[in-house]
């Protein structure tokens, strides 16, 4: 089974930018369906953006035009662009293979002043 880890959080001020990436530990070629969530504290882990196979992404409407999520086959990698980040924002991101169920540690991202 292939393994992600999630990289590139850290500290940010609102309006700032960050770009997540999630690196497998092999072929996600064949991989059709990648997902970014996110769990803030006390709450439940929600989703953020589902990439299909088709290559279109949806996302929730707390991110719709802010967040952008992409594939890089050749790179083993998949990438989560955060723009004009808000406090609320604040949380720890996970990608996961949607078929599989396997999930990254997460990486911390945090907006603040």
């Amino acid at each position: 089974q292939v393994q992600f880890v999630e990289s590139g959080g850290g500290l940010v001020q609102p309006g700032g930018s960050l770009r997540l990436s999630c690196a497998a530990s092999g072929s996600i070629r064949s991989i059709t369906g990648m997902a970014w969530y996110r769990q803030a504290p006390g709450k439940q882990r929600e989703l953020v953006a589902l990439m299909h196979n088709t290559g279109v992404s949806d996302y929730a409407d707390s991110v719709k035009g802010r967040f952008t999520a992409s594939r890089d086959n050749a790179k083993n990698t998949v990438y989560l662009q955060m723009n004009s980040l808000k406090p609320e924002d604040t949380a720890v991101y996970y990608c996961k293979d949607v078929l599989s169920g396997s999930w990254g540690q997460g990486t911390q991202v945090t907006v603040s002043s």
